[in-house]
C-alpha cells in the first residue's frame, strides 16, 4: 500500500474531528478542524492551494483541492469524487488522494492512488 502511515494518520485525524464535532455541520467547518488536528499531529498542511490547469499549452484556470497534507491530497467527498480525484492527481503530479465524508456518524473515507 502506498503511504500507509500517512493514510492512517489522516484518517485517524478525521475520526477525531468527526467524534468531536458530530455529523451535520458545513463541510468547511470539518475542513478547518481537520487542518488543526493534522497540524497538531505534526503534518505540513496547505489549505486551498491553487494549481494552474492548462489546455493546449494555455492556462484555463486553477484546480483547488481542499487540503494538501505532506504533499498528498485530502478532500471531502461524495460518490462522484473518485474520478475527480484521479484528475486532481494527474494535474498536481501527486500520487495519493484521500477522500473523507463527514456526513454520517461513522466516518466514510476512500484512498485514490494514481496508477503508475
Amino acid at each position: 500500500m502506498l503511504y500507509p502511515e500517512l493514510s492512517e494518520s489522516i484518517i485517524g485525524a478525521a475520526m477525531t474531528v468527526l467524534n468531536e464535532l458530530r455529523p451535520g455541520l458545513d463541510e468547511k467547518l470539518y475542513e478547518n478542524a481537520l487542518v488543526i488536528e493534522l497540524e497538531q499531529r505534526g503534518h505540513a498542511v496547505e489549505q486551498q492551494k491553487q494549481f494552474p490547469v492548462y489546455y493546449s499549452q494555455k492556462k484555463i484556470g486553477h484546480l483547488i483541492p481542499d487540503l494538501i497534507v505532506d504533499t498528498k491530497i485530502v478532500s471531502v467527498f461524495n460518490e462522484t469524487h473518485v474520478s475527480q480525484m484521479l484528475g486532481y492527481l494527474a494535474i498536481t503530479g501527486l500520487e495519493l488522494a484521500i477522500l473523507i465524508n463527514f456526513r454520517e456518524a461513522k466516518l466514510d473515507w476512500k484512498r485514490v492512488v494514481k496508477s503508475r
